[in-house]
């Protein structure tokens, strides 16, 4: 799965700049509260401007100003939350109490209260995250130096299945991160300091505070929720080593039992798609070639505007190529939005493909990483910053960041304290909630593939793609914030960063690096995650509530038949009860958001084990006789 940060409308971004205010005399806890919302309107684009410049424009100047601009914030956020003790005990409307209570938690980047400190720390996080936009691996030097960015070093993992090909990118990307680790280091001491102000054990223990249950008790839930689909997990992970160590061998397709990391066609094997044709369980049966459909709509874009010049120059031919490819991007993302006011949600303004990032600039660096913005308010400027390729992969993309979109749309009206999902995950959630109702059908209907063929062996097909991306994803979804939870808490000091990271890595994935990862690495750092400072359970939460989204959607479209054959497309019903949810966004805690939907306040995996019923039947009887399982789990 492409899952992507954000920049919601309660993060830091909407805290950047604050001034000073005096404090009112007599105020109440009710006028605290409605000055908190005040502030945050009044001074909220100034965060996110200066946020979208630092990621469109990476540049000295963008960082200097993110930088400055996240450091008055992260000031005034800390004299916001300092001013809040004063009303505790104090009578208060409940939605007061709510916005209090979520105020020291609307960053993931708690400042310490020294100055001096609070600008180290916002310095160093700029840094962390253009380095990362920045990254290149290159080799040689002078005229012969030939660097690769990140785009480039994934198509090589997703085409190139030559062993030694796979493994040169795959090492070659996570040298971006080395120099980050010195940083990081500071940083985690940074933010512990200003979580610990804020009265929380560490970073992690304020991160799991705020799923309105206490922090250990999330802590359980998740492992709950993993328990739930992790033999699903385990029939898939063995499928794929034994189809992997036939083709390499076993020397090399596979590491003690797991899956050597440079083989899953991703750089953090968190989707394991482009190992389709490897792994696909009936070759024969007809297949769902969006991305060929998507190609071929784009070359003739190319040739349709090569066609309208006469005796073009370089110049002018690279030009027609650029606007057919900002054509073809914008068409995707126009397909994508026709499935939202489908179920009767409004139209994107125009600002929107105004002044969104559809492609990879060729004048500048940028971060590519494919978000999703609100940026001011009223929502009434909202953007996407990706760089759009004609494929599968960043279509289902552009579905599951429109569903971001669409929840600021949905909760504009609410104070900006409430202005962000149920909780994180639900935010995860929506658009890809979107993305398991594109059924061959539904593809069919917009053009994208064929007649689509209806067998069991069609079936499998279509689960095994789904599970490539969705499955395989789970617990990496799980891994990462495993990790900065002992970071934060001290149980993984600085000099075990790396190796912790890869006995994660084999507990929850089975998987492994073909080649010692010693502490003169920092491989964490090559997710854009860790540097940028997003936690990351918020995604493994949204590959569970997205299918409890998906099957009360479809409940309440009237499906009835095998869970995965529903799309709700076009259904106003499931339209009306997605928006109503939306619209709370985190005005209330969030199972009774989830019960107003799906009839239910706790998250539960048994939908995903319903829509993925026939592949893991199919699965344990390809596995049957096989050594499945890893020594590490």
């Amino acid at each position: 799965m492409r899952l992507r940060p954000r920049l919601l409308a309660a993060s830091l971004a909407a805290l950047c700049a604050l001034p000073a205010t005096a404090v009112p005399p007599r105020e109440t806890a009710d006028q605290f509260a409605a000055r908190v919302n005040a502030t945050f309107a009044e001074h909220f684009e100034e965060g996110t401007s200066a946020a979208w410049l630092s990621q469109t424009y990476i540049n000295d100047d963008t960082a200097r100003i993110a930088s400055l601009v996240s450091e008055r914030g992260l000031g005034r956020l800390n004299a916001l939350v300092e001013e809040a003790r004063r009303f505790e005990g104090q009578p208060m409307s409940a939605a007061s109490a709510r916005t209090l209570a979520l105020l020291k938690l609307s960053t993931a980047m708690p400042a310490p209260r020294d100055p001096a400190r609070l600008r180290e720390l916002a310095t160093i996080a700029t840094r962390l995250e253009q380095a990362y936009g920045a990254g290149q691996w290159c080799r040689g030097e002078g005229p012969a130096k030939v660097c690769q960015n990140i785009g480039q070093i994934s198509q090589t993992l997703a085409s190139n299945r030559d062993y030694e090909a796979q493994l040169e990118a795959w090492e070659g990307w996570h040298t971006i991160s080395v120099p980050m680790r010195r940083d990081y280091v500071r940083f985690v001491e940074l933010t512990n300091e200003g979580a610990r102000a804020m009265g929380y054990a560490d970073t992690g223990a304020m991160w799991r505070s705020g799923y309105d249950m206490p922090a250990d008790a999330f802590a359980a839930e998740t492992d709950r929720l993993w328990d739930q689909v992790r033999p699903l997990y385990e029939q898939l992970q063995c499928y794929t080593r034994e189809k992997l160590v036939e083709r390499y061998g076993r020397e090399r397709g596979q590491v003690d039992g797991m899956i050597p990391a440079h083989l899953t066609g991703n750089l953090w094997q968190q989707d394991w798609s482009n190992l389709w044709e490897l792994l696909q369980p009936y070759p024969k049966a007809a297949k769902l070639d969006v991305t060929s459909t998507l190609e071929r709509q784009h070359r003739e874009r190319v040739e349709k505007a090569l066609a309208a010049l006469k005796d073009p120059t370089p110049a002018q031919q690279a030009e027609a190529e650029r606007q057919a490819a900002m054509e073809t991007a914008i068409a995707m993302t126009r397909l994508a939005e026709s499935f939202y006011t489908g179920l009767g949600m409004p139209a994107l303004p125009e600002s929107f493909y105004e002044k969104s990032q559809f492609l990879r600039p060729r004048d500048r660096e940028v971060v590519c990483h494919a978000s999703a913005w609100q940026m001011n308010p009223d929502a009434s400027d909202v953007r996407m910053k990706m760089c759009i390729e004609p494929n599968e992969t960043d279509l289902t993309t552009i579905y599951h960041e429109l569903g971001h979109i669409y929840y600021y749309l949905a909760y504009k009206d609410q104070p900006l304290s409430f202005q962000t999902g149920a909780h994180d995950g639900f935010h995860e959630a929506i658009g890809d909630t979107i993305v398991l109702s594109m059924t061959p059908k539904y593809l069919q209907s917009v053009g994208l593939v064929g007649e689509a063929e209806v067998s069991r062996e069609a079936t499998i097909n279509a689960q095994m793609r789904m599970a490539l991306a969705k499955v395989a994803f789970m617990p990496f979804g799980l891994l990462i914030d495993r990790w900065r939870w002992g970071v934060f808490d001290g149980s993984i000091p600085p000099e075990r960063y790396n190796s912790a990271w890869w006995e994660l890595k084999a507990k929850y994935q089975g998987v492994a690096p073909a080649t010692p990862r010693g502490e003169d690495f920092f491989d964490p750092g090559a997710k854009y995650h860790v540097p940028g400072n997003t936690p990351y359970t918020r995604y493994f939460l949204s590959h569970v509530l997205q299918f409890q989204f998906y099957k009360a959607l479809c409940d309440a479209a009237g499906h009835t038949g095998p869970l995965h054959e529903c799309s709700f497309a076009g259904n106003p019903e499931a339209g009306r009860r997605y928006w109503a949810m939306m619209q709370a966004g985190a005005s209330q805690p969030w199972q009774k958001t989830l019960k107003e939907l799906t009839g239910g306040e706790r998250m539960d995996a048994s939908a995903v084990l319903e829509y993925f019923a026939p592949l893991k039947a199919w699965l344990e009887e390809q596995n049957r006789g096989k050594a499945c399982g890893w020594p590490a789990r």
